[in-house]
């Protein structure tokens, strides 16, 4: 069995993955705190202590790094210590172990100022008239990053050293543009939701595909087939065969 490692495996979406992949893979998570579900291997450590990452990912074949602070209003100092040193702490020990991939919790806030454009601000309003969810020109992996906040340039950051340690080091770099996973599966809490909604089931097959394939650097917008998205999945379509189950609609 592959060893995975993943960091902030305590948290939601942590908690969705080791539930999903410990049937196939041999799961093991770095975190500060203690899962609450014991099946889960833990190693107590901080993710932003560059021996504790590397001791951690000893043996390991992927890291799927999720470890971060995830409030978009995070100041600075927060963002700093807990999203950029601990993204080049988890690429350094990969280096360093020989690990092959990393999967790095990418975010949508890396182009999160598209949404102040039409159609999307439209869109996340639900201001639908006059709008047809066929034609609206999705955003795709090549467009330039246009982060939102400080938490927004973290990830734009995490994409960018990716970039560097797969062309100098070829470690498979694999960023996934999360949308919104909410802890209650469902797109209801925001209007925003129907359009940016990643439900459990689709995360979960997102990461496994981007763990299946031989990949290089790519990046990944991790979205629910959702009638009003507007960012682009033919990449990862072509690439991992991603099809999301679920759609937002059938909640509204």
């Amino acid at each position: 069995m592959k060893k995975i490692l993943i960091t902030g495996g305590s948290g939601l979406i942590g908690t969705i993955l080791n539930n999903h992949l410990m049937v196939n893979y041999e799961v093991h998570n770095l975190d500060i705190n203690k899962p609450k579900n014991k099946d889960h291997n833990i190693f107590i450590g901080n993710m932003n202590k560059y021996q504790d990452v590397l001791e951690s990912s000893k043996d390991a074949n992927i890291i799927i790094h999720l470890g971060a602070a995830v409030q978009m209003d995070s100041d600075w100092k927060l963002v700093f210590n807990n999203n950029i040193e601990s993204t080049k702490n988890v690429y350094e020990a990969a280096k360093n172990n020989n690990v092959k991939k990393v999967i790095f919790a990418s975010s949508n806030h890396a182009v999160g100022l598209f949404e102040n454009d039409s159609p999307y601000k439209e869109i996340v309003r639900g201001e639908y008239r006059d709008l047809d969810p066929n034609k609206i020109k999705k955003i795709d992996e090549n467009v330039p990053v246009r982060p939102d906040s400080f938490y927004g340039v973290s990830k734009a950051f995490g994409e960018a050293i990716g970039r560097y340690y797969y062309e100098t080091y070829k470690i498979q770099s694999i960023n996934l543009r999360i949308g919104t996973v909410q802890k209650i599966d469902s797109p209801k809490s925001s209007i925003r939701h129907y359009a940016t909604w990643l439900s459990h089931k689709d995360i979960a097959q997102l990461v496994e595909k981007s763990i299946i394939h031989d990949l290089e650097f790519e990046i990944f917008y991790g979205v629910s087939n959702n009638k009003w998205r507007f960012w682009d999945i033919k990449n990862s379509y072509n690439k991992i065969s991603y099809e999301p189950v679920e759609n937002a609609e059938n909640y509204r």
